[in-house]
């Protein structure tokens, strides 16, 4: 069990480096199954979800290489099967990602009930009605689903809600069905831009990705094809909240502003300096932050994935603060933690209501989830005294080397385990 250690108090100050995107790559990966050609993905953050996608490719007869300088290498040729199984899909919700590409290679797909981080339900129902609609046959027993349509055939499909997951699904079972296919109400994210870049470079035919309305026009086959991961944007803002919730002086290279707009809003809210320039974004803070309300909700809104960083700092700002969480039902888990350390949070159905206290301080604290792990690291930052941070496997989900990195910006954080 991998613990860090935490002596906290020291601002953060200087300038640190952002690794390619977690939600980007793992999407990505499963787009390379939608063809018999090589494909590379460079810029790939080296973190367990990325290697559990690797243990889910080569499972499904794939040859995919994880090589040192972050290039992951993939080919899926005529040995590819259609079975995810229960041991690899358990561990990580992104697994489900491979369901419309297989369905669209081979006709078929037989893949495990996703597992991943409890933070809601975030039920795939969205993802089995799409593909239905596209004309697959899916049922689900047994703990497994099990799909398949001989061809799929493009449909106009209306998403309840802009489901990253379910558009992103759709859009790369989409690619390869016959027709066209309209994803209305889509998920708006720069992972979606991302992912539509790939599968374009493979030679798909999409207009419209990062809008509200994406259209999909069939093609016979894909070909293997080239790309760079872009910069994580939750890594990004995981790094500016801690400079800023330490009172230091941090410059997050490599940062994109434009897939940062609310977050930097709301530090700039608080107190907060932001500067951006072509290197990235840099952020410095002097005495308490102020309070602020925060809701999240799905892009362009305030991201759900950086909520608990700013429950964490809101944790410290003068007055009271309101946290909505539109999301993801169960993304509270850190609370009672955060609590240990001296917060004073209590919730209200999808509320936090945070009163602000003047410090926070060190103590033992376990880790629920990726994001809340994230979390109770910066708050570990910033409190006095000693934190100490159990189950910290849940963090090498998402973030690369993130010790490392804090210790490069002046903070005491060890790791054992």
């Amino acid at each position: 069990m991998s613990t860090y250690i935490i002596q906290g108090g020291s601002p953060l100050r200087g300038t640190v480096g952002v690794n390619g995107a977690k939600n980007a790559a793992l999407k990505l990966m499963a787009a390379t199954i939608l063809t018999e050609e090589t494909c590379v993905i460079t810029n790939v953050p080296d973190i367990t979800d990325v290697r559990t996608m690797i243990e889910v490719l080569n499972c499904l007869g794939a040859e995919a290489e994880f090589r040192p300088d972050g290039t992951i290498v993939v080919t899926a040729d005529g040995g590819l099967t259609d079975r995810a199984p229960y041991e690899l899909v358990s561990q990580m919700r992104a697994s489900i990602m491979v369901l419309g590409p297989l369905l669209a290679r081979l006709g078929r797909a037989h893949v495990a009930l996703p597992g991943g981080c409890n933070i809601g339900s975030r039920q795939i129902d969205m993802h089995l009605a799409s593909l239905k609609r596209l004309g697959a046959k899916i049922t689900t027993e047994h703990g497994y689903i099990e799909g398949e349509d001989g061809r799929l055939r493009g449909a106009v499909i209306p998403l309840d809600f802009p489901s990253v997951g379910a558009t992103e699904n759709v859009l790369m079972a989409a690619v390869l069905a016959e027709g066209r296919t309209v994803i209305e109400n889509a998920a708006r994210e720069p992972e979606i831009i991302e992912l539509a870049a790939f599968l374009t470079a493979m030679g798909a035919n999409i207009n419209g990705a990062g809008s509200s309305v994406i259209e999909i026009d069939g093609v016979e086959r894909l070909h293997g094809a080239e790309h760079v991961v872009l910069p994580d944007r939750i890594e990004a803002g995981t790094l500016l909240i801690a400079g800023a919730m330490t009172g230091g002086d941090v410059t997050v290279q490599g940062a994109v502003a434009g897939h940062l707009e609310l977050l930097l809003e709301k530090l700039k809210e608080t107190g907060a300096g932001i500067t951006v320039s072509d290197e990235g974004v840099r952020v410095t803070m002097t005495g308490r932050p102020k309070a602020v309300d925060v809701a999240t909700l799905p892009y362009p809104g305030f991201p759900t994935d950086l909520q608990p960083m700013m429950a964490a700092y809101l944790a410290v700002a003068d007055g009271a603060s309101v946290l909505t969480e539109n999301v993801f039902e169960n993304r509270f888990l850190y609370i009672d933690e955060l609590n240990r350390m001296g917060a004073d949070m209590r919730l209200d159905d999808h509320h936090a209501i945070i009163r602000g206290v003047e410090k926070l301080s060190g103590a033992p604290v376990r880790v629920p989830d990726l994001r809340a792990g994230a979390a109770l690291l910066i708050a570990g930052l910033a409190a006095e005294g000693e934190t100490v941070v159990y189950d910290a496997g849940h963090i090498d989900r998402g973030y690369q080397d993130i010790d490392s990195k804090l210790r490069d910006l002046g903070a005491c954080i060890t790791r054992e385990g």
